[in-house]
């Protein structure tokens, strides 16, 4: 197990934070954050805390500071199939099934799918995927350049979402890695993109479908496993796609 001393100094330096940034950020001074780092001085399971929420610090690598210095871990993981998560599965259920006859989805922080809306399985069932599986392995499929007219716009901005959301948990290797193959496709960085957002134009099963996204995150969070989902709702940009979704609803 890595020692405190190394992770606060690596998530400092993730955060591009100095010592003296994240002592002024905290309210503490410089050199207690030096004696942090260099292991002259122990912190108390409070001050783990603190510099964590100030740097932002993922749930789980909180967890993992506390083991790092011996002390219990503060933030549980639940079973989202646990009775406590109750409210939080009525929630992401009534979500997901206002949004139809769009569809929707919850992703934990790997890109695995959660839970599908009777829409989205229906649009994704031909595609081979389903609850349990990753996204990350259809958006790194060659298929998709056959299946997304604007596939280079879209990998584009899928990269850099993945290497976003990569940095800001601290560095996930299946992040990276997707985000290094659709680097290979993407448009140039310089190329102008035209319009209010990147729509994803589907072509399949003689059907052109054109859609938009929108994220949402759980807020005050103190679970990991809350810490780690999101729920994507997906929106026709045309009147042809709105007139698809409908029909079949």
């Amino acid at each position: 197990m890595m020692p405190y001393s190394d992770l606060l100094k690596e998530w400092r330096k993730r955060r591009r934070l100095s010592q003296l940034d994240l002592a002024v950020e905290a309210d503490v001074s410089a050199r207690h954050i030096s004696f942090l780092e260099t292991g002259r001085s122990r912190p108390s399971p409070e001050m783990i805390l603190h510099l964590s929420e100030v740097m932002d610090v993922p749930l789980e690598t909180r967890n993992q500071m506390m083991r790092a210095e011996g002390f219990a871990p503060r933030y549980a993981k639940t079973p989202l199939d646990d009775e406590a998560m109750a409210p939080i599965r009525d929630a992401v259920a009534w979500t997901l099934k206002q949004h139809a006859p769009y569809p929707g989805m919850v992703l934990d922080r790997l890109w695995r799918i959660v839970k599908l809306n009777d829409p989205a399985e229906r649009l994704f069932a031909p595609l081979g995927l389903g609850e349990g599986q990753s996204l990350l392995t259809l958006l790194t499929s060659p298929l998709m350049a056959e299946l997304v007219e604007n596939w280079p716009d879209v990998a584009h901005y899928t990269m850099l979402r993945l290497r976003a959301e990569s940095a800001t948990a601290g560095g996930l290797p299946e992040l990276e890695s997707a985000a290094q193959v659709l680097a290979a496709q993407a448009r140039p960085s310089g190329d102008v993109v035209n319009g209010p957002s990147i729509f994803t134009v589907y072509r399949f099963g003689g059907q052109r479908l054109s859609l938009f996204g929108t994220i949402a995150q759980f807020s005050t969070v103190a679970d990991e496993t809350l810490d780690d989902l999101k729920i994507e709702l997906f929106f026709p940009a045309d009147d042809e796609s709105a007139a698809f979704f409908d029909s079949v609803r």
